[in-house]
């Protein structure tokens, strides 16, 4: 089934159109500028034009009116996994509502909430079942589906980044526990994976943008000199004289030192267990010699995201792959 899967950032709209399932066949991929720096409109004049910039992707890349797939990003969104008694699916359904006023920290009448189980143990076995909330404010929701009614787009499918960014990463229960870092332009999402199931999402506020206001201070370059400068020579200390590595430095220890709090906070649940892989997704993951770094500081095996790994079709020779995760985890999504 064909469908467009668009991921909007605060930096750029991502939009891929694709036949939809495990094995995705790509027809057209785009990336844009989003002038508005925002994902979430949160008045009429932004969600106007967002709307627009949404409306000139369709146009100018030639997206067909196909069933339309958009991610949520993490920021307006609560993802908990919580560990409770084994429930039949019945039982679940009752007690659901009164779980997620306990963890979700939204207002029942003004929530929208998903669930899933993770794990439930047999009728025989000990131990307490897994289940995944995922919770949005409905108001977050309509203002998110507004913009693209504007342009007359009804969404089939909303779901948040990080299933979507996990979806694509098409993990088993024989992994490495691993850590994904998907590093946008305003936020760095975190989750831990073990055994192939879903331990936690985090979010911290700050991405690729510290890196490049970093660059604007401290070597005294304008925002397009600084984004180019961080592209290009990244944490390269060979290239410009290491002047661009030496600012980055420490903008990306912020990043990493959260990354690393996340690491101890599993460990700190499972004292037995290790973080053996770090995989890294979104636009900044691209950074050169960032999984050098990386690997130094966590001692592990560091992985960029391909999320057209497994796929078919045509895929531009100049786009940043990892940025595109999202996008491939949505089509990915059996309909």
């Amino acid at each position: 089934m064909p469908a467009l899967a668009i991921d909007i950032g605060t930096y750029s709209i991502k939009a891929i159109a694709g036949s939809t399932g495990s094995a995705v066949h790509i027809k057209r991929v785009a990336e844009v500028f989003n002038s508005t720096g925002i994902s979430v409109p949160t008045d009429d004049a932004a969600s106007t034009k967002l709307a627009g910039i949404i409306q000139a992707l369709m146009t100018d890349y030639g997206f067909v009116n196909e069933p339309v797939r958009l991610s949520l990003p993490e920021t307006v969104v609560s993802t908990k996994v919580i560990a409770i008694p084994r429930l039949s699916d019945a039982e679940l359904a009752s007690a659901i509502g009164w779980q997620a006023e306990q963890h979700i920290p939204i207002p029942p009448e003004e929530l929208s909430l998903e669930y899933q189980v993770l794990y439930r143990p047999g009728k025989k076995e000990d131990g307490l079942m897994r289940v995944l909330l995922v919770g949005v404010r409905k108001k977050v929701i309509e203002q998110y589906v507004s913009v693209f009614n504007q342009v007359g787009i009804e969404p089939e499918l909303v779901e948040t980044q990080m299933l979507s960014i996990l979806r694509s990463l098409r993990f088993v229960s024989n992994d490495p526990t691993t850590l994904i870092l998907h590093i946008g332009a305003s936020t760095m999402n975190m989750a831990i994976m073990h055994q192939g199931e879903l331990q936690f999402v985090l979010t911290h506020l700050n991405g690729g943008q510290l890196l490049t206001k970093t660059l604007e201070q401290k070597v005294g370059l304008d925002g397009a000199q600084a984004e180019q400068y961080k592209r290009t020579y990244g944490l390269d200390q060979r290239q410009f004289e290491g002047k661009v590595a030496a600012a980055l430095l420490p903008a990306v220890q912020v990043l990493l030192t959260e990354a690393k709090k996340a690491v101890q906070f599993f460990v700190s649940q499972h004292p037995q267990n290790s973080v053996d892989r770090v995989v890294l997704s979104g636009g900044s993951a691209m950074l050169p010699e960032l999984v050098g770094q990386v690997a130094t500081e966590f001692g592990s095996e560091v992985l960029i995201a391909a999320p057209f790994a497994s796929a078919s079709g045509d895929v531009p020779e100049k786009i940043n792959q990892p940025s595109m995760a999202v996008c491939m985890g949505l089509l990915a999504q059996e309909s």
